[in-house]
């Protein structure tokens, strides 16, 4: 039966395939023997769908977890997956091992795949990279399930790690170097991990009689600090103490407290709160240039980790701290374990020692610094003092500064000090030497200058006719500052006739609006502009030692006409400088026309090991101009003191001549309607000391008034400082060296004296 059977069924296949072939028209034999593909049939056309790829899915959802993208990881599971972790749960996950592990990057290669109908499995290598202990490296495999014509991935943690299995965890055990102190150039700490005492007022109990004597002890205790002396806290605890409220005043180093506790402790309500961290020194030399550390903050945990941060770091915000973050932290390390169900550890998957952190050493000279924040106090303003001849900083203030020890949440007094600093609206953090941008004023006269000499059309020895006023562009009248003089009654007459050396010495202005029109008639108007630019204005100086982002280009803008160019070539209209730029031109035309970087850094070492950085000076460019024109800028300059009608001889020239100190420079008055004008002075040195570099400094006081009468007297109290070791000179606005002098009070109306506000 079963035979015949199959007889029937091999005769029915048989004449299926001979009807076959007669319908083509074509006998068996033919049809077997023919080459070639088949003839295309009239009819719809079939489109194939290929087998999806199970490694296609595999690979997409590695790359999404490579970018940390979650969401695109969890839409490739399959359903029950999706219904045993939820996506908060899943992100989570993945976001606890990336923190742990301190995960830096992921990579995979796909070893193999084997596909079953429904379902399938991918093989792969897996390496997660960490900060903290390098490479871990496993192979695992991706079970996929096809649903809906695609591959989803059956989610389990083994994906990850195979330690990982059954819900296993891991766990960090960082290893933190301690952070790395700054040092002044010659050692003195800037900052470093130190015991420190907090002092404060409990207003409501100081004996009135005893409160003088209170003060003074302060005052000493701080380093007679211009912010401490008594005529200025007097007036705070008095304000206090009618609500009996509680006065922050500061913190000092437990060594500097131990000198002063016996006399401090013997007051009623004085506060004193010992804590330790990480310590800036007098209340933040040069806080601008150090910058300042806090903690990490909630939103920003998960990022740190990843980096391989703990918790309860701190880290740089500012300045040097965030500048030299890769330094001062150190190479942390650590153990990484996978910690089972009950939190113990099961295996460690790799461990890596930390490296010692390395120290800044900063070009600054730590008594400079302290002595030009002292001389600002007062002003808001800034002081540059840089070597001439390599661009080493020494001293880079800004005023108002702050106390970077606000910032440490375990000082008692940093609620205080923050609410201080951030109510403050004279922007103590902004960096004013390297971030503040103001009009130059008449040291831009020294650009002007330039031009006019590299133009052919003048020579040092060109003449004009200084007076009063400037009237040469139709339906416009400006003035010369000898007009502003003799209207106050200094009786002082106009220049005269100047050749342009003694134009730059007197700073006529109008011989400069008159440059500064005749080369725009000329159709060379934007002269003055380029050599700005040439000089380095408009551009960072790239300082060296603070973030790019702590640092202003200024604008420099070409004249759209006539009188944009006159007010151009003074340094007014839309003209933006910084400090730090002006002393790196300044410099170039002191040492013989080569720019240097200006650098904060001397040098960066570990604790016995040789320094990965040491300072050399980095040369940037040269000045556009010939030897003749810059021979006749420095003349001018050294004129501008030396000379009895220079306009900073009254204050320099006796001065540099009895200190055997040659001094050339340059002041400047920059206008700010409808404020009072800004106080520049910019000059440099050549005495050419042998254990003394000679040295540019640049000063600008914000809406002070007249540069020879405010900048001036603060530029040589620099000199000063850097050649003799201290100030020996009064400023006009103090009643005492260091103590600004208090204003009279006035009378009223009805003959009573009126409170004036202290300084």
């Amino acid at each position: 039966m079963k035979s015949t059977l199959s007889r029937l069924l091999l005769i029915v296949i048989i004449l299926s395939l001979v009807t076959g072939c007669f319908n083509q028209g074509l006998t068996p034999s033919e049809n077997t023997q023919t080459p070639g593909p088949s003839p295309t049939l009239p009819g719809p056309e079939v489109h194939v769908t290929p087998a999806p790829d199970p490694e296609s899915t595999t690979r997409a959802f590695l790359e999404a977890w490579q970018q940390d993208d979650y969401e695109s990881m969890y839409a490739l599971l399959s359903t029950l997956s999706k219904e045993a972790i939820p996506y908060e749960n899943f992100s989570q996950r993945y976001r606890q091992v990336a923190s742990q592990a301190a995960l830096e990057s992921i990579n995979f290669d796909i070893l193999s795949s084997l596909t079953n109908p429904r379902t399938s499995q991918v093989a792969y290598r897996v390496t997660l990279r960490s900060v903290l202990v390098g490479d871990i490296t496993r192979d695992t495999k991706m079970n996929l399930t096809l649903e809906e014509g695609g591959w989803r991935v059956q989610w389990e943690d083994s994906l990850i790690l195979p330690e990982l299995a059954g819900g296993n965890t891991l766990w960090m055990d960082r290893y933190i170097p301690s952070r790395a102190n700054i040092y002044d150039r010659e050692g003195a700490p800037l900052v470093a991990q130190a015991d420190a005492v907090s002092i404060g007022l409990d207003t409501g109990a100081i004996e009135t009689d005893n409160l003088g004597d209170l003060l003074a002890v302060i005052y000493q205790a701080f380093g007679n600090h211009p912010g401490y002396h008594p005529n200025v806290l007097e007036p705070q605890v008095e304000n206090y103490r009618q609500f009996g409220w509680y006065l922050p005043i500061g913190e000092i180093s437990a060594e500097s407290f131990a000198r002063y506790e016996g006399s401090l402790s013997r007051y009623d309500g004085v506060i004193l709160q010992s804590y330790r961290s990480r310590f800036y020194f007098d209340n933040g030399a040069a806080p601008h240039v150090v910058g300042y550390v806090s903690a990490i903050q909630e939103d920003e945990l998960e990022s740190f980790l990843r980096q391989g941060y703990a918790q309860d770091e701190r880290v740089g915000r500012s300045g040097l701290e965030r500048w030299g973050e890769p330094y001062l932290a150190g190479t942390r390390g650590g153990a990484l374990y996978v910690l089972g169900q009950d939190n113990k550890p099961v295996t460690r998957l790799g461990e890596r020692d930390s490296e010692v952190a390395q120290s800044i050493y900063t070009s600054l000279d730590k008594n400079l610094q302290i002595g030009a924040q002292r001389a600002l106090a007062g002003f808001n303003g800034a002081i540059v003092v840089m070597e001439r001849d390599t661009g080493r900083v020494l001293a880079l203030a800004s005023s108002p500064g702050f106390d970077p020890n606000a910032f440490e949440y375990t000082n008692p007094n940093s609620g205080a000090l923050l609410q201080e600093l951030y109510s403050n609206p004279n922007a103590p953090f902004l960096n004013r030497a390297t971030q503040g941008q103001y009009p130059l004023g008449s040291v831009f006269k020294i650009i002007t200058m330039a031009a006019a000499l590299e133009s052919g059309v003048y020579t040092p020895d060109t003449v004009y006719e200084c007076g009063y006023f400037f009237e040469e562009l139709s339906g416009v009248r400006l003035q010369d500052w000898t007009y502003e003089h003799f209207m106050r009654g200094d009786e002082t007459p106009p220049s005269g006739p100047l050749t342009l050396v003694e134009g730059l010495m007197r700073s006529c202005n109008p011989y400069f609006y008159h440059i500064g029109l005749d080369l725009y008639a000329s159709g060379m108007g934007g002269n003055v502009s380029a050599m700005a630019r040439d000089f380095g204005l408009g551009n960072l100086t790239n300082i060296y030692g603070l973030p790019s982002e702590e640092e202003s280009p200024g604008n420099i803008p070409d004249p759209r006409e006539a009188y944009e160019a006159v007010i151009n070539a003074i340094g007014q209209g839309e003209t933006l400088v910084t400090p730090v730029q002006v002393a790196t031109f300044i410099a170039a035309i002191g040492n013989g026309g080569t720019f240097y970087r200006p650098n904060l850094i001397e040098r960066i070492e570990a604790p016995g090991e040789p320094p990965t950085y040491q300072f050399a000076p980095e040369k940037t460019g040269e000045l556009p101009v010939s030897p003749e024109t810059l021979l006749a800028i420095q003349d001018a300059m050294k004129a501008v003191v030396n000379n009895r009608r220079g306009t900073a001889y009254f204050v320099l020239g006796p001065w540099s001549s009895s200190n055997r100190i040659p001094v050339a420079g340059k002041t400047g008055t920059a206008e700010d309607p409808p404020r009072d004008p800004h106080a520049w002075f910019a000059g440099y040195t050549f005495a050419e000391r042998e254990n003394k570099p000679d040295v540019v400094v640049v000063v600008i006081a914000e809406n002070a008034g007249e540069g020879s009468e405010i900048a001036a007297p603060i530029f040589k109290a620099m000199l000063e400082i850097y050649f003799n070791g201290q100030r020996a000179t009064r400023f006009p606005w103090e009643s005492s060296l260091g103590v600004l002098a208090t204003p009279e009070p006035e009378e009223g109306e009805d003959g009573e004296v009126e409170a004036t506000p202290e300084p």
